[in-house]
């Protein structure tokens, strides 16, 4: 592997972290960054963040928030989205929508048995070929042995817990105060739109540098 891998966690809107974060973890030329997903809604400035990801990302994975916006662009069903997914279709143009669309879903690590996603896999199950309802959505995993959202089964395990690498899996979409270790998993998403922090990842070594949110901008 030439250069670190750095992996970012769920920026949703939040520009100025982005910007602050990307100026602390200071990406040299043969450097890669690799953004979690959910990029977009939320926050205050998705386009901006877009902007920032076309100059500085080498590969953004696809969300549930982008997912969602997605959706909603292939069918036209406003069922698909939630309030503050307004404020962002407004700030959307065929640049941006382009660079949704292109998304991939996961990034291997050549040489570290390591794969980037945004939510995570179904545990006991191959990595590859996951659908992106799971990839992108998966919390815990109920009762049915099928992903869910913490919320729907609070006290199912997180899909962390059950996971076996290889390989080694970094993460965002469950947003907590910390990252959350785990024997083959690491996640990232502390919950920045929320008042926490904007974290980094940073291979091979496992580095994480953060951010601290400048206000909370969202519930």
């Amino acid at each position: 592997m030439k250069g670190r891998v750095i992996a970012i966690g769920d920026i949703h809107g939040c520009a100025d972290e982005f910007e602050a974060l990307l100026g602390k973890v200071a990406p040299a030329r043969h450097d890669r960054i690799v953004l979690l997903g959910d990029l977009v809604n939320r926050g205050p400035e998705s386009a901006r963040v877009i902007a920032l990801a076309r100059q500085h990302a080498q590969s953004s994975l696809l969300g549930n928030h982008e997912l969602r916006l997605l959706n909603y662009r292939r069918t036209g069903d406003p069922t698909h989205l939630k309030r503050s997914d307004y404020d962002t279709l407004k700030q959307l143009g065929p640049k941006e929508w382009a660079y949704l669309e292109a998304m991939p879903l996961t990034a291997r690590v050549e040489g570290l048995a390591t794969v980037l996603v945004h939510g995570g896999f179904l545990p006991r199950r191959p990595w590859r070929g996951q659908p992106a309802r799971v990839v992108t959505r998966i919390q815990v995993v109920g009762p049915d042995g099928e992903p869910h959202k913490r919320s729907e089964y609070p006290a199912a395990p997180h899909w962390s817990e059950l996971w076996q690498g290889p390989p080694f899996v970094v993460y965002g979409h469950t947003p907590g105060p910390e990252p959350v270790r785990s024997p083959w998993a690491l996640g990232i998403d502390t919950a920045c739109v929320q008042g926490g922090a904007l974290t980094a990842c940073i291979l091979p070594g496992r580095e994480l540098v953060q951010v601290p949110a400048r206000q909370r901008y969202a519930g």
